[in-house]
């Protein structure tokens, strides 16, 4: 069953009654399949209790057979409700799951971050192990109703031998629900905050794999390993914690579920030799005893997989219900594709002001570092409005009133970090498989020496983040990637900081040259780019101080002269 999901959900119970309503007909479909087969299991001691009973009255080879028939169609009710139950069940639970990873993963990859204090690698926790535990909320209700019925029909078929075994099973199913539910929720409470540490660990190790190499550097591997190892051991203690109590849970339950089942048989052998029962009634009794610690057992741990599927959803909420940094417009900007900063102010920035004309080739020679960084976060709409002052425009209409999907097809911003997915170098280039220009960005970005280094040309596999390849290598890629993309404002923070001289000098012609009519603005400070560009801006001290073309700078500015000589 397919429900809309338009509203967003408040809470960890918003949550489940989503799951639980968006799949009533499977969870009712699987619960009508389940309950049929634990009726047949409930019925094959019940029906050999009857069979033993009329055999011993009626000794005949029609009985005989009569009753194996019977017992036929119950094995055959067992199997195949259970076949095709649990496949219902199953995979109403795994789509709900990827449902619900695919919400999660939706709201972590938004162009504007959410702002909920999780970190990637936590976030990536709960849209895989918490949606999975969230939805087996689809199979835990079906089963428990089904272990429900097996337990009535059990109490029933007992209390018709006699009363006082039906009352024993009612009685005593209460009392170890009792008994349990105080058990299920610190299991409750326990898989919440492993879970959150857990996620923290994989947090942890998202983040020494990104600055593995830096690490390594400074040396500073030992102490960020020895950081991880802390945060790995406060998982591994609360893992063990969790996994005492469950062992509690199941041990108790266990031993109640046998008790309950001891108590049923022994009862019905005073009865039986009390002569209140008959042999075939003590039969089924002894067989139902035995049977029903099945039912009771799966009763008993339902609570324990509700308050889990709650603890996960409840994580999940964190993320689903954190409101966004920003709440972007809904225009697009015109299509002249011109750039506008007006009195900025952000971080480094000190009231910068600049323009940059439809089709112009800029380029940015910030002193400090940190100012092309801040400029190119806010160009990236990775800073909300709000958070600087001052305004930019891009194609005459303000940045805060764009939607950010219009921003992201209008403007790209390449970092100078950017990511090199597992995959191949087709694929980083053009992930999407819709750029007609991965030739001329290849040649642009001087990556066909990689591309004829290896047989397999473009096919060629590339590890995650790059890992075979060379610095270099990943950087020219990066700059495939972004000139491929044929955006109508290309923004490049420092594309050739990893290349030798000459192969930047050629890179800074094929750039100029491939992105000819196209606007594109870069913040370097590399000799060939500036010269390659119409104009250079200077930027010091979050201001633009100077400009002019690149030669005419050198000639005239000897602080330009000086930062920007090689």
């Amino acid at each position: 069953m397919k429900t809309p999901d338009t509203q967003r959900p408040r809470s960890g119970s918003d949550i489940l009654r989503t799951a639980l309503r968006r799949n009533v007909g499977a969870m009712a479909g699987g619960t009508f399949l389940m309950g049929m087969y634990q009726a047949g299991e409930t019925a094959f001691p019940i029906a050999l209790g009857l069979i033993v009973e009329h055999t011993m009255r009626d000794r005949s080879l029609g009985a005989l057979g009569l009753s194996i028939a019977v017992l036929a169609v119950i094995i055959t009710t067992v199997s195949l409700s259970w076949r095709f139950g649990m496949r219902i069940l199953q995979k109403a639970n795994t789509t709900e799951a990827h449902r619900w990873r695919v919400r999660v993963a939706a709201c972590g990859l938004k162009p504007v971050a959410r702002d909920v204090d999780l970190k990637s690698g936590e976030v990536l926790t709960i849209a895989t192990e918490d949606a999975d535990q969230t939805a087996d909320i689809i199979e835990v209700v079906p089963l428990l109703i089904s272990s429900l019925v097996a337990v009535v029909v059990a109490a029933v078929a007992l209390g018709l031998a006699d009363i006082r075994l039906g009352l024993l099973v009612i009685v005593g199913t209460v009392a170890i629900l009792s008994c349990l539910s105080v058990l299920s929720k610190r299991i409750g409470t326990s898989t919440q905050e492993q879970q959150a540490r857990v996620a923290r660990a994989g947090a942890k190790v998202a983040d020494l794999i990104t600055g593995l190499r830096p690490l390594h550097g400074f040396g500073g591997n030992h102490a960020a390993f020895r950081s991880y190892r802390e945060v790995s051991t406060e998982a591994k203690v609360q893992a063990i914690t969790v996994a005492k109590v469950n062992g509690a849970y199941a041990g108790t339950a266990l031993a109640l579920n046998a008790v309950l089942a001891g108590a049923v048989t022994l009862t019905a052998g005073w009865l039986a030799f009390d002569g209140r029962i008959s042999i075939g009634e003590l039969v089924m009794a002894v067989g139902l005893a035995q049977f029903i610690m099945e039912p009771l057992k799966l009763f008993s741990e339902m609570p324990k997989y509700v308050m889990m599927a709650r603890a996960s959803a409840e994580r999940m909420a964190l993320v689903l219900t954190a409101p966004p940094v920003m709440t972007p417009g809904s225009e697009r900007p015109a299509e002249n594709a011109d750039v506008e900063v007006d009195c900025l102010r952000y971080g480094t920035l000190r009231k910068l002001k600049f323009q940059v004309s439809a089709g112009e080739f800029v380029a940015i020679a910030a002193y400090q570092p940190r100012a092309a960084a801040d400029l190119a976060s806010i160009l990236a709409v990775n800073v909300p409005p709000g958070a600087y002052e001052g305004t930019v425009r891009v194609g005459g209409r303000d940045l805060a009133d764009l939607s950010v999907e219009a921003v992201r097809e209008h403007v790209l911003v390449n970092p100078y970090d950017a990511e090199i997915f597992a995959g191949t170098l087709r694929s980083n280039i053009d992930p999407s498989r819709t750029s007609g220009m991965v030739p001329e960005a290849v040649e642009a970005s001087m990556l066909t020496d990689v591309v004829a280094l290896h047989r397999e040309g473009l096919d060629y596999g590339v590890r995650d983040r790059g890992a075979n390849l060379s610095g270099g290598q990943r950087q020219r890629l990066s700059l495939a990637r972004a000139l491929a993309a044929d955006s109508d404002v290309l923004v490049l923070h420092d594309p050739t900081t990893a290349v030798d001289a000459v192969t930047e000098q050629l890179i800074a012609r094929n750039v100029a040259k491939l992105r000819r009519g196209r606007t594109t603005i870069v913040l370097t400070s590399s000799p060939a780019l500036l010269d390659a560009a119409d104009r250079v801006l200077v930027v010091d001290d979050g201001v633009v101080t100077a400009e002019d073309t690149h030669r005419n700078l050198l000639a005239t500015d000897e602080n330009y002269c000086s930062a920007v000589a090689r």
